[in-house]
């Protein structure tokens, strides 16, 4: 009877711990922050003065510090395989940096 209860207790431990683990796993906001971060890109020359995500050239910081709109040294991020067909008054997105 004894080893009974203990095995009965080792395995409802087991399906306990391996429950946890797969709830961990299945986690939406953690899916949903890694198909965000898989499925953009950095792209510039897009964003408005003030809007872009980080990189703004010398003398900004970060985010919201690009001087004027469509920046080229400022990215924003984009849905993946967008950018090169986003069109802006001063041209099309780039995957990298342009002259401004």
């Amino acid at each position: 009877m004894r080893a009974s209860l203990t095995t009965f207790t080792a395995l409802a431990l087991g399906t306990l711990v391996s429950g946890a683990a797969l709830a961990a796993d299945m986690d939406p906001g953690k899916a949903a922050m890694g198909d965000k971060m898989a499925k953009t890109e950095q792209c510039y020359g897009v964003a408005k003065a003030g809007e872009n995500d980080c990189k703004a050239g010398p003398g900004t910081t970060c985010a919201g510090t690009s001087k004027m709109d469509y920046q080229g040294n400022a990215w924003k991020k984009v849905p993946t395989g967008t950018c090169a067909s986003i069109k802006t008054p001063k041209g099309m997105g780039s995957l990298m940096p342009i002259k401004s």
